[in-house]
């Protein structure tokens, strides 16, 4: 996704079956990492604090970096960085995970919601709670949409769907086959 503009390091498998015409996969353009896609909401965004595995990877961060804004996972094992520098896209934003089952960024494994899921560390110190609304932009949802004010329904929506603008990519790209249009 992040090689189509989007803001996340999510690997989408596309298939794309015609008849007669052959329809690609849109090209990406210059990216943005996460903290550009969302610095005008880090104000509104509430305070946090760092939990001591969030510590420990922010230490192991500047040990061999200079600081920078991080986006850093409350939740979960990865095989990838529990951290991400903010000229980098996002972590995929996961509702549903395989260990343990259920369990994902909104909710823990007894389905019970999670207020906090990622905190934004900035060079000054100040740690942020990433937002619903931050979280849906790094998905790609435009920002007028209105979540649900429970976590793991806003979570759901987010983490199972599909970035809109990947869609319109996609969709665009087809028609243009279709209709013999360059776009």
């Amino acid at each position: 996704m992040a090689d189509l503009r989007l803001l996340q390091a999510r690997w989408r498998l596309v298939l794309i079956a015609s008849r007669g015409f052959r329809v690609a996969l849109p090209t990406g353009g210059k990216s943005c990492g996460w903290y550009e896609a969302i610095t005008h909401l880090i104000p509104t965004m509430p305070d946090s604090k760092l939990l001591p595995k969030q510590q420990q990877a922010l230490e192991k961060f500047l040990a061999g970096n200079a600081p920078t804004p991080l986006l850093i996972e409350r939740v979960g094992g990865r095989i990838q960085s529990k951290y991400k520098p903010g000229h980098l896209p996002c972590n995929t934003i996961l509702r549903w995970r395989e260990r343990p089952p259920e369990a994902s960024h909104f909710t823990d494994h007894k389905g019970c919601n999670r207020r906090r899921f990622a905190d934004i560390w900035l060079p000054d110190g100040t740690v942020k709670s990433l937002s619903i609304e931050g979280a849906a932009i790094l998905q790609g949802l435009p920002g007028w949409y209105e979540f649900p004010n429970e976590t793991a329904t806003a979570g759901s929506i987010i983490g199972y769907s599909v970035p809109p603008s990947f869609a319109t990519q996609l969709f665009i790209s087809a028609q243009s086959k279709l209709l013999g249009v360059t776009v």
